[in-house]
């Protein structure tokens, strides 16, 4: 009697482990990139790679072998943020009210900022070995660059207002962070209708000589810590 027909003819054996292996992959990178997020949440992307194997269940050669340096880590650990960022950007363009849309786009940041000290550091840091976090950024401050014009044109908001503002906003909104969540939304709450006071055109009171910062000054390279 001949042998029976096996009903999947295209498996191999081999395929298994290979299989196997892809999906371990796969659930090391989620594990370490939220033992990444979880961890800088709490203690801003200081922490050491070291810490961050750990805290995922993995050695320090798999987390090596998914991000071989700490700025390929902290970028896509916030990489959804990053794009969530550029997305706000491009939602207040649409916006028939500029100046509405400039509230909203800096709102939504600084809120994202209090939110979670880790991306608020990331946000602020320079990733030389993530040329894709320069370019949103550069698309992040072209967008914001036609907002602060549209707003200008429209009078809502005053004409010595300079684009070197927002990054004051930026760097002054992560001083205010505090361990506490519900502190830091509150302080940066505050922040933001103070600034957002300051910056309609009530009076001719003229301000001092803008800072000569661009958001790309503001970003510096996160501390070396293994």
């Amino acid at each position: 009697m001949p042998d029976r027909l096996s009903r999947n003819p295209s498996t191999s054996p081999a395929d298994t482990p290979t299989r196997r292996q892809r999906a371990d992959a796969r659930n090391n990178r989620a594990r370490l990139l939220q033992a990444a997020r979880d961890a800088y949440a709490l203690d801003g992307t200081d922490v050491p790679s070291s810490a961050i194997a750990r805290r995922a269940g993995v050695g320090a050669a798999t987390l090596y072998r998914h991000f071989p340096t700490r700025d390929s880590l902290i970028a896509a650990a916030f990489a959804e943020q990053f794009g969530q960022c550029i997305a706000t950007v491009d939602e207040a363009l649409k916006d028939d009210d500029p100046w509405r849309g400039l509230r909203t786009a800096l709102t939504k940041v600084c809120r994202m900022q209090a939110e979670d000290r880790g991306f608020s550091a990331a946000f602020l840091a320079e990733f030389p070995d993530a040329p894709e976090v320069r370019r949103e950024r550069a698309r992040a401050e072209s967008g914001l660059a036609r907002l602060i014009q549209r707003a200008k044109d429209t009078g809502q908001l005053r004409k010595d207002f300079d684009s070197s503002d927002i990054t004051l906003l930026l760097l002054a909104n992560n001083g205010v962070l505090q361990d506490s969540p519900a502190a830091s939304m509150a302080a940066s709450r505050r922040l933001l209708a103070y600034f957002f006071q300051s910056c309609r055109p009530t009076d001719d009171t003229p301000l001092p000589e803008p800072a000569p910062l661009r958001l790309d000054d503001l970003y510096r390279a996160p501390r070396r810590t293994g």
